[in-house]
């Protein structure tokens, strides 16, 4: 097939793939748009592109419903946005690899595969280590200084986020061989996996906007919090959200895993 025709093949399957998570509340309307772009990318690029996304999507929906009330329950008060995936949030994880896939359709450069692979594998370490971390529990941790942090606290790290994060790198780094990408894949998609997802922990803790509440005292991502009161920034950069921090996490990722691709060649 031409990449033409797998561009049109791939938007009629995430058509239909972002049909059924809107209807089970896992991508909203904006979302569900953002998933067949990336997609139908993906599929242009490649069937092996698309069988990594197809990875990081089941399992990242997969892990997102494990124990979801507990998570919800813990982070409710924390945490910028619940629920349904945005467009934002779909183009902040998905954005570069979406991008790495069409310059490999217009292209045919192994250096796109090493971005977009390296940017997918940040992306699913870190959607793994903030599941199962939430979902497990354990008391957060800030990594500058060490103190205790609500859940789900940008930042912050538990030990069962930091293992589920080194298993979402190798996880993503496995599919794509199995997905037919040559060996050299692994190596540089697992530490673009590591790197980019530990770039958003430090991101988190330094340069993401941080908000309190000045009614509840309480630290939060909100703009207004559970509480019903608008909250304040106390630091961070203004308009550095969480979306952003995601974005920055993924470049950093394909950075990595290409600087590791260029070095080994």
């Amino acid at each position: 097939m031409t990449p033409l025709s797998r561009l049109l093949a791939g938007a009629l399957l995430a058509s239909v793939l972002a049909l059924a998570a809107h209807r089970a509340q896992a991508l909203s309307r904006s979302g569900s748009a953002a998933a067949i772009v990336v997609g139908a990318a993906a599929c242009a690029a490649g069937w092996g592109w698309a069988a990594v996304l197809l990875a990081f999507f089941f399992s990242s929906s997969l892990l997102s419903r494990w124990r979801r009330a507990r998570k919800e329950a813990a982070t409710r008060s924390t945490i910028q946005k619940a629920g349904a995936r945005d467009a934002w949030q779909v183009m902040a994880n998905g954005g570069v690899f979406a991008l790495a896939a069409a310059g490999q359709a217009l292209h045919g450069d192994a250096r796109w595969s090493a971005v977009g692979l390296g940017a997918l594998a940040a992306a699913t370490a870190d959607t793994w280590a903030t599941e199962v971390g939430t979902a497990i529990g354990g008391v957060p941790r800030r990594v500058f200084g060490w103190e205790r942090a609500a859940p789900g606290t940008s930042g912050a790290v538990t030990l069962a986020g930091t293992l589920a994060m080194c298993a979402g790198a190798i996880f993503l780094g496995t599919a794509a061989l199995a997905a037919g990408f040559p060996l050299w894949t692994a190596a540089p998609v697992m530490a673009g996996g590591i790197g980019g997802a530990l770039a958003d922990t430090l991101a988190g803790a330094t340069v993401q906007e941080r908000r309190a509440c000045p009614t509840c005292r309480s630290a939060t991502e909100r703009r207004v919090h559970d509480c019903g009161t608008a909250t304040t920034r106390t630091g961070g950069i203004a308009g550095m959200d969480n979306d952003a921090v995601n974005l920055t996490s993924c470049i950093a990722g394909g950075v990595l895993a290409l600087s590791w691709w260029s070095v080994t060649r």
